[in-house]
């Protein structure tokens, strides 16, 4: 006989919706070209909300032309509702990995920080998210506490050099 089909607990769903949103490259990339945009725009915004508006709009144009380019390219095989459909399901972790760094420069505007604080919240937010994600990864490789943890600090180390040299590049 098979065991019984069990529903799963209310956070096992809640793992699951986050780790299908915040656990695939285009989330990940999304985090880090999002802290940089911020990043950034630190240096000429007068305010926390200019920095969050044009950080955000320029993530969405991001985020569309990966919808596009991906809906391009499977256009041929799934036709264009199909493709547009499976673009935006896999470029929406852009979107979903943000909302935290969002959630802090929102908060800078609230309480009124100034604006290298808010990003500094904004880049810390980054370094969290960064770290659970690496933490996951080294926890699914089957790593005792001791490699998780040095996982995620070096998952998160790593963000922030890849977000140094894109502004170094610009």
């Amino acid at each position: 006989m098979s065991a019984p089909v069990t529903n799963p607990t209310a956070w096992q769903r809640v793992k699951a919706w986050l780790d299908v949103r915040f656990r695939s490259p285009a989330a990940i990339y999304g985090l880090i070209v999002f802290t940089t945009f911020v990043t950034l725009a630190d240096d000429e915004a007068h305010d926390v909300a200019e920095v969050l508006l044009n950080s955000t709009a320029t993530l969405i144009v991001f985020f569309i032309a990966h919808v596009f380019a991906h809906t391009l390219t499977e256009h041929g095989d799934h036709g264009f509702r199909g493709s547009t459909r499976n673009a935006v399901r896999h470029a929406s972790g852009m979107l979903y990995a943000s909302v935290p760094s969002i959630l802090a420069l929102a908060y800078g505007i609230v309480t009124h920080q100034s604006v290298s604080d808010a990003v500094d919240n904004c880049v810390t937010a980054m370094f969290v998210v960064l770290a659970i994600l690496g933490y996951q990864a080294f926890r699914r490789r089957g790593y005792r506490v001791f490699g998780r943890l040095m996982g995620a600090l070096a998952t998160s180390f790593l963000g922030i050099v890849i977000v140094i040299l894109e502004i170094a590049v610009h």
